[in-house]
């Protein structure tokens, strides 16, 4: 029966070669061109209509909760909750069964990287989008490959003469045996053997990561020239046979120790690239002479002065204007997209990739396109309707018109593009293309100076794997019940946390679940409730420390608190056995929790403030809330009186001690109260509603015009808002275009940097020439110290005013003494400052260099943290007793440490416990000197 399908997937008719669709099309040049936004549409309603599957909306290329991930390159992304077993069991995610989507990818960074080739050759981009289906748990490779090659041969229409499939052969070293089971799929379809190719691990062997499930894949290749055998080509690298469908088949899960087990339940990851399926269905050997880039191109063309796109590759490309033309087309695409997903260029991660896109983007545009200034952003609207589907917005158009032109100059060895990079942010790979194109070489390998030094110490989290968690499932574990976090309550004024005593259900020790710790390992506990808090939705989780029953004196210290899968795992080093089945008692770190508290609930009368300062537009674009801070992230920027504004709104909510209510909905309904704040993510169903002054019933269904802060979020909140006492904007500063970052504090920190003293008292008066250059030093350093001091940041440009007036002050002061001083007097000036920054102290001892040019200053400061002496000096010039370089060198070496410098200033580290002792020997040594 297989066979006959397969013989009914032939062309029955019409010219040889072309297989005839259910319509009479016929496939091939002569065939009508099929519009790439048909072509998507006829692969999501294939799976949707015909085969039951879920169609889940295209996830932001921003990904949600990943930070092993810069941008979402795969279709998959979304999707790891559920392939990693960490699903929330009440959120729709944990239902999928059988999903289609149409995925917003972007591969520039991180391990899938295409930025370089782009432009180079007619295939690559940037971004794309992937075709995708999935199974969950539901059907396996047989129906998977079945739905695959009807869907290409006769919905498409695709002739199976140029089809070729690859499958997994096995591999000796790893102990991985030949995929015979799809092998045989396939034959039984009626592919031929000849077009049924075997590779190896490389090519046919999916995994997520270095650990995570994994299992062999079958690729479909397309043979653009036909009529021919071109096994020989599948896999070569050739541009005319390209793999256009990838079916993951994953039931592997690979351990840390990089063995295999299998899988309790198998899945199905299929993708193919829209960009490359419409190429082969529009019978086009280039992705950039399809219809989704061939507007793009005309439109460049009109505001460019070079001739119009030709296709043209290497050595054929002489002037690089089609890889130019190519260059744009794709990154303007990618801009757009990511804009509008709410990631601008910026100084680091994903910012920085963008940035060195637009960069790159905006060069090739001028330079070699030789098109105006702003050619890049007119092209947005037309990108904006080719991907109508994913509702661009103006934004776009706006953040790439802002952008200035890059310089177009540079002769640039290896120090200077570095220092180019490091300090200002150019791209390293701009440099090089720079370089290239007036036929300079440079080795831009990073210096040893640059590289960062790994963070020390490996992830000690201790979180159960994708096998783990179904194993708990299998044996019927039930989840946590961590309802009691929400068990507190307010009594005569005092926060009162309930008590908790739990059984330990399960214990993982970083490898398999097993049924008892011995003292000293590290481990992850299950209890069938808690009340502490995992971390989640932006807050810190919950600090304490657990005793076993009968056990009450020996403590076991909770590290962290996760959440994966509907259970809380504590993460503890056992401080003495501990086995399945034993009873312990949970005490809450309260002080950290309520601190924790009255962050979030702040977090949300922020974020309400901002929204009636900025309007209704401000978006959040992240937050996270701890027991010293809260950080919150949001489109636009604030001026000082927008500040100030903001506070008082705050404030205004705090005095009056409103209630804050929390409710659980069901998450259809509670999306539909008026003013509700939400951000992207995917929330759990039922949905626990957090609002200030109103319950959430009276919001629902514009019972009420009443506007207030209400959100969805499942952090602890305070009862009432008179309990966060005070907030104070400490930070504001733009992360990256069009998004800035506020950092607040709140009680008693916020009444102590508000006391902070706005001016030195009593100290603008000096009579002798050593307190007025100690008053000119310290209001140097003080002016250094208030953009990193934790004070109302609408009150730092009038400090920073203040002090810069009596910087003015003491420096003419300083002069006036100077005159008095006797003609050619030596001064010598050693002493301290307070800082942790050997910059602050050079800048100090330049400032009183230059109020006091005769002097012979040097300045030492004691880091506290790590015992070190930061030591900086300046000498008058040509000074006749001493080098600063000497001077610095003879100091830093009495102290253990080193220094250099030139003859008039010096800088070094030494070390030493006593800052005083170190003074006096520095100002010993300069006194014999300047003394002879």
């Amino acid at each position: 029966m297989s066979r006959q399908l397969i013989r009914g997937l032939r062309p029955l008719g019409g010219p040889p070669g072309l297989l005839p669709t259910a319509s009479g099309r016929f496939f091939g040049g002569s065939a009508p061109e099929l519009p790439a936004v048909q072509v998507r549409s006829t692969f999501l309603d294939f799976f949707r209509q015909k085969h039951g599957h879920l169609l889940v909306p295209s996830s932001p290329v921003r990904p949600r909760g990943d930070p092993s991930l810069l941008f979402v390159n795969a279709g998959m992304n979304q999707f790891k909750p559920i392939f990693l077993g960490t699903a929330d069991p009440r959120s729709p995610m944990a239902s999928y069964r059988r999903v289609v989507n149409s995925q917003k990818c972007v591969r520039a960074g991180g391990k899938h990287n295409d930025l370089d080739d782009v432009g180079r050759d007619t295939y690559h981009h940037t971004f794309f989008e992937m075709l995708g289906t999935w199974s969950f748990g539901d059907y396996f490779k047989e129906e998977a490959c079945r739905m695959a090659w009807s869907l290409l041969t006769e919905h498409y229409g695709i002739s199976a003469d140029r089809l070729y499939v690859s499958y997994f052969g096995g591999d000796a070293a790893s102990g991985l045996q030949s995929d015979e089971e799809t092998r045989h799929i396939w034959l039984d379809m009626g592919v031929p053997p000849g077009h049924l190719l075997p590779f190896g691990l490389k090519e046919n062997f999916w995994e997520m990561g270095d650990s995570g499930p994994c299992g062999p894949c079958t690729e479909i290749h397309y043979d653009h020239v036909g009529g021919r055998d071109a096994a020989k080509l599948v896999n070569a690298n050739s541009p005319d046979v390209v793999e256009i469908w990838n079916l993951v088949f994953m039931q592997y899960n690979r351990e840390a120790d990089l063995s295999l087990r299998r899988l309790p339940q198998f899945s199905v990851d299929t993708g193919m690239g829209l960009e490359r399926l419409v190429s082969v269905l529009q019978g086009k050997r280039s992705t950039y002479d399809t219809d989704l880039f061939t507007p793009l191109l005309h439109a460049l063309h009109q505001r460019s002065r070079v001739a119009p796109y030709g296709g043209r590759t290497g050595s054929e490309d002489q002037d690089r204007v089609d890889l130019a033309y190519r260059v744009v087309a794709d990154h303007i695409r990618t801009l757009s997209v990511c804009i509008a997903d709410g990631v601008h260029p910026g100084m680091s991660g994903a910012e920085l990739v963008l940035r060195r896109i637009l960069r790159r983007a905006v060069r090739f545009c001028m330079e070699v396109l030789q098109a105006p200034q702003g050619t890049l952003a007119s092209l947005v609207p037309t990108v904006t309707h080719l991907l109508v589907k994913y509702k661009l917005n103006h934004s776009c158009q706006n953040c790439v018109l802002s952008v200035s032109n890059p310089d177009s100059a540079l002769l640039s060895p290896a120090s200077v593009a570095w220092s180019l990079h490091r300090d200002l942010g150019f791209p390293l790979d701009l440099v090089d293309l720079m370089l290239e194109d007036r036929g300079v070489q440079v080795d831009l390998t990073c210096p040893v100076s640059q590289v960062s030094s790994e963070q020390a110490g490996a992830d000690l989290s201790v979180m159960l794997d994708v096998l783990s968690l179904a194993e708990l499932q299998r044996l019927g574990v039930p989840h946590t019940d961590d309802s009691l976090k929400y068990g507190y309550r307010l009594e005569k004024d005092r926060y009162e946390f309930p008590t908790c005593r739990a059984t330990v259900l399960a214990l993982y020790d970083g490898e398999a679940l097993v049924s008892e710790v011995p003292e000293g390992r590290r481990c992850g506990v299950v209890l069938d409730l808690t009340c502490f808090y995992s971390e989640q939705g932006g807050q810190s989780h919950d600090r304490g420390y657990f005793t076993r029953h009968g056990l009450q004196d020996v403590v076991f210290p909770v590290e962290a608190v996760l959440r994966a899968g509907g259970y809380v795992v504590h993460q503890v080093t056992a401080a003495d056995s501990l086995e399945t089945g034993d009873q312990v008692h949970l005490h809450l770190d309260q002080v950290h929790r309520m601190s924790c508290m009255v962050k979030h609930t702040a977090t949300h009368l922020l974020n309400f403030a901002l929204k009636k300062v900025l309007g209704s537009s401000v978006q959040q674009r992240g937050s996270h809330v701890s027991a010293d801070r809260l950080r919150f992230d949001f489109t636009g920027s604030l001026s000082v009186s927008q500040l100030q504004q903001v506070e008082r709104c705050v404030s205004d909510m705090v005095t009056a001690n409103q209630i804050v209510h929390s409710q659980e909905l069901p998450l259809q309904r509670a999306k539909s109260i008026r003013g509700l704040r939400t951000v992207d993510e995917v929330y759990p169903d039922p949905v626990r509603v957090v609002s200030v002054g109103l319950p959430a019933s009276e919001l629902l269904d514009h019972q009420t015009d009443r506007e207030t802060s209400v959100e969805l979020c499942c952090g602890t909140h305070l009862l009432r808002t008179g309990d966060i006492e005070d907030l104070v904007i400490v930070s504001e500063r733009q992360m990256v275009k069009g998004i800035s970052r506020v950092i607040a504090v709140t009680g008693r920190e916020a009444a102590r940097v508000s006391s902070w003293p706005h001016v030195l008292i009593g100290r603008s008066k000096c009579r002798r020439l050593d307190s007025a250059q100690r008053l000119s030093k310290e209001v140097g350093v003080l002016s250094d110290a208030v953009d990193s001091t934790l004070i109302p940041q609408w009150q730092r440009s009038e400090l920073q005013a203040r002090l810069k007036a009596l910087q003015r002050s003491s420096n003419t002061t300083v002069r006036k003494l100077e005159t008095r001083e006797k003609n050619g007097r030596k001064e010598l000036l050693v002493d301290s400052v307070e800082t942790d920054y050997l910059s602050v102290v050079m800048k100090t001892v330049n400032q009183l260099s230059s109020v006091a040019p005769l002097s012979h200053v040097m300045l030492l400061a004691h880091q506290q943290h790590s015992g070190k002496v930061l030591c900086a000096c300046q000498v008058p010039k040509d000074s006749p007793w001493i080098a600063a370089s000497d001077w610095a060198v003879a100091v830093c070496r009495h102290l253990g440490g080193s220094a250099g410098g030139s003859a008039l200033v010096a800088k070094g580290t030494g070390t030493s416990s006593d800052i005083s002792k170190a003074l006096r020997w520095a100002e010993q040594f300069a006194r014999q000197k300047t003394q002879r």
